[in-house]
């Protein structure tokens, strides 16, 4: 959670797309040239079973993940998706805005060839941390 807050606070996300989305799986963002296969020189621990360290927190409609490459500790926000309980790591749930995820989810990408890029790419206008 740490990580994510202190680059969403950085400005980092402001201005990405999302730039992988399969429906009713997951939708990923926050590759720098909004490229999901692009690499950069910042990783984190991937905190999920299969890297060591449990977390509890399930792949459910709405649940904010890392997803990753083969490495296990590279990071994009991503969301929906039960099976990769144990081997991504979730740190966080959306409590609202969900029709706002339904239609991200229902723009038309490139297909499963090209890594279900949309054809028209959703923009993050800016991520906001608030705190109670």
């Amino acid at each position: 959670v740490k990580n994510f807050v202190d680059t969403a606070r950085s400005g980092f996300y402001d201005g990405l797309a999302w730039c992988r989305i399969v429906k009713g799986y997951v939708i990923q963002g926050g590759s720098p040239d909004n490229d999901i296969m692009t690499d950069s020189d910042w990783h984190i621990r991937g905190e999920f079973e299969e890297n060591g360290i449990p977390n509890p927190i399930r792949h459910i409609r709405g649940a904010i993940s890392m997803a990753r490459d083969d490495a296990y500790d590279t990071q994009v926000v991503h969301q929906d998706a039960a099976k990769l309980d144990g081997r991504y790591a979730a740190f966080g749930q959306m409590v609202s805005g969900f029709e706002v995820l339904d239609a991200i989810a229902d723009v038309p990408t490139s297909g499963p060839d090209t890594w279900n890029r949309p054809l028209t790419m959703p923009v993050i206008k800016e991520i906001r941390i608030e705190e109670e």
